[in-house]
């Protein structure tokens, strides 16, 4: 059972927005750090089976295993009703390796040389070449992911059991939807001077706001990460 109030409570343990910054922020960390060393391997030429690779990468934009495989998958592997699971296992996402993967292709290849004169490993390449020149690319990418995983309710819902790992969306959900969660702040709801409709109403726009927040700050990058990661010249 959810704590007591615990919408409100951002900075408690096992509270929905609690794991909501948990799933989102650490999720997209995670994501961030397989996707772009994965997709700066998959722009580099001299990478061996490069175009088997992008080739494997790109069918799981159009084919995946489904769901009742991928279910399996996680419960083998031990990831079902864990944090960790819901972290990790939606770490990649291979649409956002291929935007990254065409943003670094589109690095002059002069930079690159330089580095290398001045003996920069791989490594370095990525880290001080690669990544400043492409953060309208990365930021992109991390706001796909940041929006992607807050919104996210049904995989939560079919993977977790424990009702203190659960996300806002899916609490708001059985809240709103299904009527099921029984702490004293969803039960106040039914009791309130304002309509349901009212309240539930405001809680879905109070859930979207941190988005809200974000989104201004970095829409400037967003256009011109679409635009040059998007197109492939």
């Amino acid at each position: 059972m959810p704590p007591t109030n615990s919408f409100f409570r951002i900075g408690s343990s096992g509270s929905p927005t609690a794991n909501t910054f948990i799933y989102t922020f650490g999720g997209t960390a995670v994501s961030l750090a397989i996707m772009i060393p994965g997709a700066y391997a998959l722009s580099r030429p001299r990478l061996r089976g490069r175009k088997i690779l992008n080739l494997m990468v790109a069918f799981t934009l159009w084919f995946n295993a489904g769901m009742i495989p991928f279910f399996l998958n996680m419960r083998d592997l031990g990831l079902l009703d864990s944090r960790f699971g819901i972290i990790i296992g939606f770490a990649c996402n291979a649409f956002n390796v291929i935007l990254l993967r065409n943003f670094f292709e589109a690095v002059p290849k002069s930079f690159e040389e330089a580095a290398k004169m001045d003996g920069a490993s791989e490594f370095q390449l990525l880290w001080k070449v690669f990544i400043p020149l492409s953060k309208p690319a990365i930021i992109t990418v991390a706001l796909f992911c940041i929006v992607s995983r807050w919104n996210s309710y049904f995989w939560a819902m079919v993977l977790l059991r424990g009702e203190e790992k659960i996300p806002l969306q899916l609490y708001l959900k059985r809240i709103i939807v299904d009527l099921t969660a029984n702490d004293e702040f969803a039960s106040s709801l039914l009791t309130s001077r304002y309509s349901f409709e009212t309240v539930t109403a405001a809680i879905m726009i109070a859930s979207i706001i941190p988005v809200l927040l974000i989104y201004p700050s970095i829409q400037k990058y967003f256009n011109k990460g679409i635009t040059l990661g998007g197109v492939k010249e």
